[in-house]
């Protein structure tokens, strides 16, 4: 076949169409099931005991999407489809986004070392170092003066050592007042004047529009080292708990089972609810696990909890939906479980 100028168009074109559909970003993020890793190849106590069972880290994969994983999205089951300024707030990056993440997951890691190491009643100190900038809202005051990964060390003076520190002292002050912010940014020490402002026209609370995390450091006997990779976000915080006090403790808490779930765990146990529960029972029944803890939230029909049992039911699984609103229900419940 003699080909000619046309044929050589045609072909420019449909591959620039190829290329557009699977490339271009549209402003649409895709949730769909993760993985079900094992946390003991993640989670390491020096000396930790070992156990037939397993407990497992579930995770939700999402990205934003293309036209074609757009469409893929529309026609597969179990995948979600959500405007893109509902994941990622307006004015944050990617790489922002992805970096909070990471924080999150690391401060998920010092939370749950925090719960298992008392509750196996080993050593453990924490060290207050400040607070970390997670993001920056648009158009508010801390726009263009902070940035995602700022360590604020000081606010009018006033040492912050964690979260509640600059929060506690911002409810003092009114619409208009300036503070002055004191922070760390690539080693280099900076100061702002920052003006405070209403976060909306129905919110009487005022701010400069920063998110947080806590920088703590917490040193433990026997220690432990994390590899989680770039898995990020706060909700394998029980699972990690649950597996260090596994490994602490000589008694095995799996009794053999396999073990999933998840929820973001604070410094006093509490476990609290997160998103895309109903993808993560789907990836814990693929993996083969039998046991899957989600957040109660005191019963509450719109809990966790009963959004895990409702997919638990329609993939018509055989796996145990349990659920917890605290680090030692979880315990008790493997506690008095028969071996497998």
């Amino acid at each position: 076949m003699r080909i000619t100028k046309k044929h050589i168009i045609a072909l420019v074109i449909v591959i620039g169409i190829a290329f557009f559909i699977s490339t271009y970003k549209l402003p649409y993020y895709i949730y769909k099931p993760g993985g079900a890793d094992s946390l003991d190849p993640i989670v390491k106590v020096e000396n930790g005991h070992e156990s037939k069972g397993d407990m497992h880290l579930v995770t939700v994969r999402g990205g934003q999407a293309t036209p074609v994983q757009y469409v893929w999205a529309k026609l597969l089951p179990n995948q979600e489809v959500m405007p893109l300024e509902d994941v990622r707030p307006e004015g944050v990056s990617e790489d922002e986004y992805f970096h909070a993440q990471l924080q999150m997951m690391e401060s998920s890691q010092q939370a749950a070392k925090v719960v298992a190491y008392k509750a196996a009643d080993k050593t453990i100190t924490i060290n207050y170092n400040g607070v970390y900038v997670v993001s920056v809202v648009d158009n508010m005051p801390a726009d263009n003066k902070l940035q995602a990964g700022d360590h604020i060390k000081k606010v009018d003076g006033n040492n912050v050592e964690e979260t509640n520190d600059l929060l506690d002292y911002m409810k003092t002050k009114n619409p208009g007042d300036t503070v002055t912010v004191t922070f760390k940014r690539d080693k280099e020490t900076m100061t702002e004047d920052i003006s405070l402002e209403k976060f909306s026209d129905e919110d009487t609370k005022a701010g400069i529009g920063i998110r947080l995390v806590t920088d703590r450091s917490v040193a433990v006997d026997p220690e432990v080292n994390f590899s989680s990779g770039e898995i990020g976000g706060p909700s394998a915080g029980l699972m990690f708990s649950l597996e260090m006090y596994d490994q602490l403790t000589e008694e095995d808490l799996t009794k053999g089972y396999e073990v999933a779930g998840t929820g973001e765990i604070d410094y006093q146990g509490n476990v609290h609810p997160i998103g895309g529960v109903d993808k993560k029972v789907i990836a814990a029944d693929d993996k083969g696990c039998q046991i899957f803890f989600a957040n109660s939230n005191d019963g509450a029909e719109d809990s966790n909890y009963h959004a895990a049992v409702k997919t638990a039911e329609e993939i018509n699984t055989d796996m145990d939906i349990v659920p917890v609103d605290t680090f030692q229900d979880a315990l008790e419940y493997l506690e008095d479980l028969d071996s497998a």
